[in-house]
C-alpha cells in the first residue's frame, strides 16, 4: 500500500505541475513547447535520479517509485506528444510536425547525455 501511495502522491504532483505549465500563456501559437517544456524536464529528473543511482550505487526504493514512476510519469506526457503531432499534421503543418518529434528526442538524449557527464 506505500508504494501505491508514493506513486500515486508523485504522479498527481507531476500532473499538476504538467496542467500548470499548460496554462502558461507565454507560450502561444501552434507550436507544442509546453509538451516538449515538461518532456525535458521529466527527462532531466530521471537523468538526474540515474546519476544518483550510478554515482552512489544506491538509490531507495521510495525514492523511485516517488520521483521516477510517479513524479515523471505524470509530468510526461506521450500521449500528449502523440496527439499535437497528429493535430500539426491535419493541420498540414509538415515542417513543425517533423520538428517536434526530432527536436524532443534529440533534446531529451541531449540532457540525458550532458547529466551523465557530471
Amino acid at each position: 500500500m506505500k508504494e501505491l501511495l508514493l506513486v500515486a502522491f508523485g504522479g498527481a504532483v507531476g500532473s499538476g505541475l504538467r496542467w500548470w505549465v499548460g496554462n502558461w500563456t507565454f507560450f502561444q501559437g501552434g507550436f507544442p513547447y509546453r509538451t516538449l517544456l515538461v518532456n525535458l524536464f521529466a527527462s532531466a529528473v530521471l537523468g538526474v535520479l540515474m546519476l544518483l543511482l550510478a554515482k552512489t550505487g544506491t538509490l531507495s526504493k521510495d525514492l523511485r517509485l516517488l520521483l521516477g514512476v510517479g513524479f515523471c510519469g505524470g509530468l510526461s506526457t506521450f500521449s500528449t506528444f502523440s496527439l499535437e503531432t497528429f493535430e500539426l499534421i491535419q493541420g498540414g503543418n509538415w515542417g513543425q510536425a517533423i520538428a517536434y518529434p526530432c527536436l524532443s528526442l534529440l533534446l531529451c538524449l541531449l540532457i540525458l547525455f550532458l547529466i551523465s557527464k557530471l
